[in-house]
């Protein structure tokens, strides 16, 4: 009673497992869809070249009955030269063979890398925050070598070794079916035991592909915080966290070897019985009359031939299992839909005016988590929109619905009447700017830093774009000016000058719309300053939305915004707001009010 349903769960997701192993195989065949006239001529190649096998036992039998046994030695010689063709034709076709057949695996790759990288540019960024870094480029990295280890050295033998095996079968039963069918009783057991060893390897593999997953995530995260470590005294809990994660990994690559570790000795068992059973039964066969030695010679050398490939298969079947594993992980990504996508019919966004509509927008993030609350209000083109409010009270939330990295849940945001889920992304954020408290800067050099946002503007409108933002300055102090490397995230220039730079892009991109979170929060006076004046020119005749925590840069704001808890609690102009003497007030109060020294 209790093991019923134990056992169907149990039968369920075996099935759904060789359900899910029957669909990587088809995907990978798919894959090679494109390529498929190489394919087929390597596959003509494989061909001949099982036929060369399986051609050699066939003469040596035909020496040893037609022309040994005679004492013919002219007759020796033509069936030495016809195996040194045989032999010949098979080395060329095999040399061709694999040729091919990597030509294609490597194509198939760089397609399917590619496609990996379009997918992780296009997937939303609640996918991509609930995710580790480390983890998704292991699916584009190391699961991918995985895979270009199998198509690069397994796939051609693998190949290669069952038309050996097929070409091999087909001349035993020709040669004798008697015989034949002994060697080939053995093929029912072969496959039973390849599928039980291939359940059990697939399910170890995914393990080890999880966990080097987890080890490349962790790496990622450590080596980008490695500062913050030393800062912390975090190192040796650090090594002994990626101890434990090394340790998952090494025990489930172990694992892994201890299953794969018996297919081959197995083979070898199997290949041993089957040679026993042909010599007793070829032996019995040629003193009954019914068989000749040459006969039986040949077949002895087909059972060798015919567990050979097999046996090689088995070492190749570990990179094999590996393989299936890690595609299973990159399909897995290629298939994830992403939870903001264009409609079918979207259009593309006219030149934005730049009147933006909140009409009674909620959202949440998880489910009965709201974050945003019925928040409605109107933006009028050109004016400032400064947001204010708590930590957590949902400010970043609502530009990032404004860009459409989410769509609201409740309500409609629209920009000149439009609502923003018909349009394209791609039109509607070509057409807005941003720039961030942690301005995000490239590896490469400060002129494609700045013309990220416009890739064909000249080096002229780079360098008024820097003049604007107040960068040029420091700019041309650097050893190579503009074509000064920023190293990776730009880390081989300070923190206000990377903020600089990034206005400058913006600039340069010349946006309707633009947004700013928090741009001078983490800089210094001085360097606040200078942002302050070029944020002054970026700002002029565009709609803008302007997170701040400092409220000295959002006095001359045309309406203030004032979030608390998801809702807005305020709003008006920066001195009604003064005057009403509630949450703004209370805010700007506590941050410019300075206690007198008492000095005796």
């Amino acid at each position: 009673m209790h093991g019923g349903p134990m056992r169907r769960m149990m039968e369920t997701s075996s099935e759904e497992k060789a359900k899910n192993a029957n669909q990587v195989v088809g995907k990978l065949i798919k894959l090679i869809l494109p390529h498929k006239w190489r394919a087929i001529a390597s596959l003509v190649l494989v061909i001949v070249t099982a036929a060369s096998q399986g051609a050699s036992p066939f003469l040596i039998g035909m020496a040893v009955d037609k022309f040994i046994s005679k004492g013919d030695s002219a007759g020796l010689g033509g069936i030495f030269l016809a195996m040194v063709i045989v032999f010949f034709l098979g080395m060329i076709a095999t040399r061709f063979q694999i040729y091919l057949i990597n030509q294609v695996g490597q194509s198939i790759l760089a397609d399917l890398r590619q496609r990996v990288f379009i997918k992780v540019e296009s997937l939303s960024l609640q996918y991509l925050e609930g995710k580790q870094a480390g983890e998704i480029m292991s699916r584009l990295v190391n699961d991918i070598d995985a895979l270009n280890n199998f198509f690069s050295q397994g796939l051609a033998q693998m190949i290669g070794q069952f038309f050996t095996l097929v070409g091999i079968a087909i001349a035993m039963l020709i040669l004798n079916w008697q015989l034949g069918l002994a060697v080939l009783i053995m093929i029912p057991v072969l496959l039973l035991v390849t599928n039980l060893f291939s359940r059990l390897a697939r399910n170890a593999f995914r393990k080890t592909r999880t966990t080097i997953g987890d080890i490349s995530a962790d790496l990622e995260e450590e080596i980008s915080g490695v500062k913050v470590a030393q800062a912390f005294n975090r190192t040796d809990v650090n090594v002994r966290k990626f101890a434990k994660r090394n340790a998952a990994n090494r025990d489930a690559n172990i694992s892994a070897t201890a299953v794969t570790s018996g297919f081959a000795p197995t083979m070898d068992v199997l290949s041993t019985v089957d040679m026993a059973l042909v010599a007793g039964l070829g032996g019995a066969m040629v003193i009954a009359g019914t068989a000749s030695v040459g006969v039986v010679v040949a077949f002895l050398q087909y059972v060798q031939n015919f567990f050979r490939p097999i046996q090689q298969v088995a070492q190749l079947w570990t990179m094999a299992q590996s393989a299936f594993a890690a595609a299973e992980r990159v399909f897995e990504l290629l298939e994830v839909a992403p939870s903001v996508s264009d409609a079918l019919n979207a259009k593309t966004m006219l030149p934005i005016q730049g009147k933006i509509e909140f009409d009674e927008v909620s959202f949440q993030y998880e489910e009965d988590q709201p974050v945003l609350e019925k928040v409605s209000f109107t933006a009028n083109p050109g004016q400032m929109i400064a947001i204010v409010g708590p930590t957590g009270a949902g400010k970043t939330t609502m530009v990032s619905l404004l860009a459409r990295f989410y769509d609201v849940t409740n309500g409609a945001v629209r920009i000149d009447g439009v609502d923003l889920r018909d349009v394209t992304q791609k039109s509607l954020r070509s057409q807005m700017g941003i720039v961030t408290q942690e301005p995000f800067l490239f590896s490469g050099t400060i002129m494609e830093n700045i013309r990220y946002g416009r890739l064909n503007a000249s080096d002229e409108d780079v360098s008024a774009a820097a003049v604007a933002a107040n960068a040029d300055d420091f700019i041309r102090r650097l050893p190579k000016g503009y074509e000064n490397e920023v190293g990776e995230r730009g880390k081989l220039i300070s923190q206000g000058q990377r903020q600089l730079i990034s206005i400058a892009r913006a600039i340069l991109a010349n946006p309707r719309i633009l947004i700013l979170d928090e741009a001078t929060a983490s800089i210094d006076t001085r360097t606040e300053v200078l942002i302050q004046s070029a944020l002054q020119k970026l700002l002029k005749g565009r709609t803008s939305f302007v997170i701040a925590h400092r409220l000295s840069t959002v006095r001359s704001a045309d309406q203030v915004l004032v979030i608390s808890d998801g809702l807005i609690s305020e709003r008006g102009t920066h001195s009604q707001l003064i005057a009403q003497n509630g949450i703004y007030a209370d805010l700007y109060q506590r941050q410019f009010y300075q206690p007198q020294t008492i000095t005796e």
